[in-house]
């Protein structure tokens, strides 16, 4: 490749781009946090400036420091998004097109969004490009894309200059290998921001993987950093339901978000306090505890994911998620299968040789790839028919008993080396994620490999080599994934709602549905809060039909909800229907039960067991009182970026906005607080700037708020 040019302004770097292109320009930026925002934004100024040049914008979850939706939400979140959000440049398309001001000259079109954030919005809904994640790449080129850009991180200057695709090498590594081998005009730019971490590994480049790199320090800012969110009672029921369906020794995706959360503190519990972990789930399992995975994780866990959360950064922390793979076939499966492992002992050279994976004599390649992989110490060489080290001299001879004890004495390494125990596509969390991330020690971040997504969420590639090793990396696998809506014969919906209107994406969730079903011993766990509640009332999660669906009643496995866990998996449709309405809300339960005998999948006289009926919010929260007093169940797990008193303000403004959606409550809710006349702490007042209220709209707020505090 050709030497990339500097450039050390960003504007200078759009000029360049505009007089590089001709014609509409097709800008490719990465999901989430990998979007150089200054770049974009200069770029998108200049053309919405100039009518004569077009601008489409291909990407994915664009991410927006919270604002608020009501005078009281603004007033709460100013001081927390300038304190957590620091410098963070909001990108300037997201605000024209939440304001349905996007100009005729530019146009975005995104895969996954921001989860319900557009709905409603025309311009948002009728640009969204339905895809799996692992076909990405191939559809941004069925764009016409001609320029991507990337937020890189970077270590050194000038001559020394190393760079990292750090959260995003999920996509465009591959397509920029597509493109090229397509002779499609690409132009490649790197935008350096020096507080993105610099991951190794899979994410590092050469400067020269790009045209054009841009140094401007204005490219540096805060990274995109959302607070944890808080682990209710139904998160950690489902979190625990859910951590008990994984195998020590296996494999495990995760994503984002309070679930998240919770089945990674579900997973330390059972590893750290076990009798209370059993004692939990008994208290939570109706059915008892029979086939669940209740042990410590004496072999821990691989992490495979999409999305490295900070559920995983605590998971290794803990030392959970620590078993290590290698990108080696033969090696793999020896580990699997017991022959060897990561202790290095000359029983590791005999394997090899037995597998004929080595000769005797070894060969300067045979050498070369045992010392990569830490089973012959680096500073071993070969001379004539010699292993050797320093003044130590030993026959290439691995056959002779005596001989491979004195190699085994003298030249092997302790440790097989290059493994890995986390293996992520991109990440996004909290600021203390990322500051943990920046700061550990070499040899731990060298565990962690940011790849391609290409690689992660699929099994088959055009190297059938590299489909053999990620079935034997990802034994025992346990997919987690999230639902919205799940239908009494198995469907799920997880995209959109049946008029079509897309609350998120698609993503990679069909890709690790396909894995669960493909690889022999992997299950998917589809998890699913029971109900929901908006401003038409509560509804329950699990249907009789639902008109949109993401994955098929075919592809049905695991379904968890707070209530307990429904294994579908080769089962009829009527047992199907039986085990989804035994982990439903019990307020919804009959009517189930009423629809599925009116369409003939269930039998007339089917009644649910009693042990089944107590499916309800308060025992729930009732059972997991004790142990969330005791410290194992914390509102936050892994700490918040919001201070005490930013809590109690936060639960109050939820129950006064989930009243605004229910008439009756609000009422009941407004008589109470006039009645009891309660007021609250003037420091609460002034942060939500109602201090100086005088208008009876306002003082009424005023009353609303302090009776929820």
């Amino acid at each position: 490749m050709a030497a990339p040019l500097y450039i050390d302004s960003i504007e200078a770097a759009v000029d360049h781009v505009l007089d590089t292109v001709s014609g509409d320009i097709v800008l490719g930026i990465p999901l989430a946090i990998g979007k150089p925002n200054p770049f974009v934004n200069a770029l998108y100024r200049r053309i919405k400036g100039n009518p004569a040049r077009k601008l489409r914008i291909i990407t994915a979850l664009s991410l927006e420091k919270p604002v608020g939706k009501s005078e009281l939400e603004r007033h709460f979140l100013e001081p927390l998004v300038e304190r957590v959000f620091g410098d963070y440049p909001d990108l300037l398309y997201v605000k024209d097109l939440r304001a349905g001001t996007l100009p005729p000259n530019i146009e975005v079109r995104e895969f996954f969004m921001k989860t319900g954030d557009y709905l409603g919005n025309p311009a948002a809904q009728q640009n969204y490009i339905s895809t799996n994640y692992t076909f990405v790449a191939r559809d941004m080129a069925v764009q016409g894309m001609n320029v991507i850009a990337q937020a890189v991180a970077a270590r050194g200057d000038g001559e020394t200059l190393r760079l990292s695709l750090s959260s995003n090498p999920d996509v465009v590594l591959e397509v920029v290998e597509k493109l090229r081998a397509l002779g499609r005009p690409l132009l490649t730019i790197g935008v350096i921001n020096r507080q993105m971490p610099f991951m190794p590994n899979g994410a590092e480049v050469g400067p020269d993987f790009f045209d054009l790199v841009v140094t401007d320090p204005a490219g540096t800012h805060a990274v995109f950093a959302p607070p944890n969110n808080k682990v209710g009672a139904a998160d950690y029921a489902i979190g625990l339901h859910a951590s008990s369906l994984v195998a020590d020794g296996g494999t495990l995706q995760i994503g984002i978000g309070s679930l998240g959360d919770a089945i990674a503190q579900a997973l330390i519990v059972r590893d750290r306090h076990g009798d209370e972990y059993r004692a939990i789930l008994d208290a939570l399992s109706p059915d008892g505890l029979d086939g669940r995975e209740l042990g410590r994780f004496d072999k821990g866990l691989y992490g495979c994911s999409e999305m490295f959360v900070n559920g995983f950064l605590k998971l290794i922390e803990a030392g959970i998620v620590r078993r290590e793979v290698f990108g080696d076939v033969l090696l793999q499966q020896l580990l699997n299968a017991g022959e060897i492992d990561e202790v290095v002992t000359p029983a590791t050279l005999t394997a090899l040789l037995r597998h004929g994976r080595i000769r005797s004599p070894l060969d300067v390649q045979e050498l070369a790839d045992l010392q990569y992989w830490g089973i012959v110490r680096p500073e071993v060489r070969l001379e004539g028919d010699a292993l050797v080290l320093g003044e130590k001299r030993v026959r290439n001879d691995l056959i002779a008993p005596d001989n491979l004890a004195r190699i085994g004495e003298a030249m092997l390494g302790r440790r097989l080396a290059h493994g890995i125990f986390m293996t992520g596509g991109f990440f996004l969390g909290p600021r203390d994620f990322y500051e943990r991330l920046r700061t550990m020690p070499p040899q731990e971040l060298a565990k962690i490999d940011m790849t391609r997504i290409d690689f992660i969420n699929q099994l088959y590639s055009e190297d059938g080599r590299q489909g053999e090793l990620k079935r034997a990396q990802r034994r025992k696998a346990r997919f987690v994934n999230t639902t919205m809506i799940v239908t009494l014969l198995g469907a799920a919906c997880s995209d959109a709602l049946e008029s079509g209107q897309v609350v998120s994406g698609v993503g990679g969730q069909y890709n690790f549905v396909a894995m669960a079903h493909a690889l022999p011993d992997a299950r998917l766990l589809m998890m699913l809060r029971s109900t929901h509640d908006n401003a038409d009332g509560l509804r329950s999660s699990i249907v009789w039909n639902y008109g949109h669906v993401t994955i098929p009643r075919h592809l049905r496995d695991i379904v968890v909800t707070e209530y307990g866990v429904a294994d579908l998996r080769g089962q009829p449709d009527g047992e199907v229907i039986k085990r989804l309405i035994a982990i439903a809300d019990s307020r919804f339960q009959d009517e189930l039960v009423r629809q599925a005998q009116a369409h003939g999948k269930l039998e007339a006289g089917y009644e649910l067991p009693e042990r089944y009926r107590r499916n309800l919010p308060q025992v729930l929260e009732d059972r997991l009182h004790p142990w969330a007093q005791a410290g194992l169940l914390p509102d936050f797990p892994f700490g918040t970026d919001l201070s005490e008193d930013e809590l109690h303000i936060v639960r109050a403004l939820k129950k006064m906005k989930h009243a605004s959606h229910h008439p009756t409550e609000l009422v009941t809710m407004a008589l109470k607080s006039l009645w009891e006349g309660k007021e609250a702490p003037v420091p609460y007042l002034e942060r939500l700037g109602l201090a100086e209220a005088h208008s009876f709209k306002d003082l009424f707020v005023r009353r609303l708020f302090a009776n929820n505090l």
